[in-house]
């Protein structure tokens, strides 16, 4: 974390990029598996496609809806709930988020308040 970030980012909790696997589920690494279960949040662009991985893998962490038509709107609302000490996990479809995905205008508020940001690769 940047020294300059706030103080209240040491109360803050964690935004995750996790990496999901491209074709086969069962490609999904250990670390991130443990990531989406511990964290209080799991954002998606597609949560129909993420819930066949989830299920795959056994993760009943709450999942919500973040993509290109409602990231403008949502981006506040997980910051606040980031500063406020949740861990929330950023996934894409497939492979890597921010790639070719929504992703990147709440990774930079995240960085903006101060929030850690760690990526899980996959």
């Amino acid at each position: 974390m940047p020294a300059s970030a706030p103080s209240s980012a040491a109360s803050a909790g964690t935004l995750y990029v996790v990496s999901t696997p491209i074709g086969n589920l069962g490609d999904f690494s250990r670390r991130g598996i443990e990531t989406l279960s511990s964290a209080q949040l799991i954002v998606a662009e597609d949560t129909r496609h993420s819930k066949r991985l989830l299920d795959h893998h056994g993760i009943q962490t709450a999942v919500s809806s973040y993509h290109e038509h409602n990231e403008a709107k949502e981006t506040p609302r997980l910051v606040a709930r980031l500063i406020a000490g949740d861990s929330i996990a950023l996934i894409s479809d497939a492979g890597t988020p921010l790639l070719s995905d929504p992703g990147s205008r709440l990774v930079a508020a995240a960085v903006e308040a101060g929030v850690r940001v760690v990526p899980i690769p996959g």
